[in-house]
């Protein structure tokens, strides 16, 4: 698998919306996968806060994984966040996701920043395998949700 900055293949932008929106709209039921591709063209910039990670294997998009300011309207002291790590279903279990996460997590090193934070409604030992600890556990939006962190320097 190669990562690729979306930015380099903006064109996965409709397949990368469909699979979010149907991962997790219910943690945001009002937000349209129209708000939601809207808000990816966002992370098109040269910054790498926001900017999303793409994973492609034989010239197709298999996963992704972003790097955003906030993940959760309940904790904005809380930033930057790992957000939108998903491995499309027919390609789990091949090592996919922890390679974008990984990806994710060198890319914030080099840029010298210090933890990032993610929240989990299921993987929490996904991450914890990773080298993410537990932070906290609280509801979020009518759902249980587990809010991890990983210190990069230090």
């Amino acid at each position: 698998m190669d990562i690729i900055n979306l930015q380099d293949k903006p064109e996965y932008i409709d397949v990368l919306t469909k699979w979010h929106h149907e991962e997790w709209s219910y943690l945001d039921p009002d937000v349209s996968i129209e708000q939601r591709k809207s808000k990816m063209q966002e992370y098109l910039g040269s910054t790498l806060v926001p900017s999303t990670y793409v994973g492609e294997e034989s010239g197709k998009p298999i996963g992704s994984a972003a790097i955003i300011a906030q993940d959760m309207d309940t904790h904005s002291e809380l930033s930057p966040w790992l957000a939108s790590v998903f491995v499309d279903p027919t390609q789990r279990n091949k090592g996919f996701g922890a390679m974008l996460v990984n990806h994710i997590t060198q890319q914030a090193r080099v840029a010298n920043i210090e933890k990032l934070y993610l929240f989990t409604p299921d993987k929490e030992n996904f991450y914890k395998k990773l080298g993410w600890s537990v932070l906290m556990k609280e509801k979020y939006r009518g759902y249980p949700v587990t809010i991890m962190e990983i210190k990069l320097r230090g």
